[in-house]
């Protein structure tokens, strides 16, 4: 999470959703940056409502913008499937190593996940209790260059991502009624996805 708080905007830090390179980006320029521990790092659109925004805000100044960016629910999910992959995790709970994706994805769809599938949800982060978007600008993962003008015409200076933190390869094909369930179950995830296609997402 980082704060920007002459320019009013609080960027809201999506977990596998480019973040590093966005903070590497940005961190300079902001008035806040929350890095650790990682709960307060990715510190949700619900969250930050309840916490944080009353720290911030001023009845002189307009309200805080939120932003975010949002993954394709597959790819969002090989992400993580990836990233838990890496040797350094060898051993321990949160390990993929020695898990098919496809065994990844059932033991995510379970109602008490594994710890190595215990990712959360992108749409739980966007939205609030009943169900609704909470986040004033929400862009897609696929869509850097959006992001990088919105950003530089908020933040009044040039912006430039570099790729950082990028996971190992690894296959990521699904059997397709385990991909039907997937949609089902997380229908949200897709709708809200399926609508960044048209451009971001945009709340007052």
């Amino acid at each position: 999470m980082m704060i920007f708080f002459k320019e009013r905007l609080v960027y809201l830090a999506v977990p596998k959703t480019g973040t590093s390179a966005i903070e590497r980006a940005l961190g300079r320029h902001a008035s806040a940056v929350f890095r650790d521990p990682p709960g307060m790092k990715h510190t949700n659109a619900l969250g930050f409502e309840r916490k944080f925004r009353g720290l911030f805000e001023r009845k002189t100044l307009s309200p805080l913008e939120t932003m975010a960016v949002m993954r394709e629910p597959l790819d969002w999910l090989g992400s993580w499937y990836r990233y838990r992959r890496r040797p350094a995790l060898d051993g321990h709970p949160n390990s993929t190593r020695d898990v098919s994706f496809d065994e990844f994805v059932e033991a995510y769809l379970q109602d008490t996940r594994p710890a190595f599938a215990d990712i959360g949800s992108q749409a739980r982060f966007l939205t609030d209790q009943s169900g609704a978007l909470l986040i004033n600008h929400v862009f897609a993962y696929t869509d850097f260059e959006t992001i990088r003008a919105f950003l530089a015409t908020r933040l009044n200076r040039p912006i430039e991502f570099d790729k950082v933190n990028t996971s190992p390869r690894a296959p990521l094909s699904l059997s397709k009624g385990l991909r039907s369930r997937l949609e089902k179950t997380c229908a949200q995830d897709f709708e809200i996805y399926e609508a960044l296609k048209d451009g971001p997402l945009s709340v007052t």
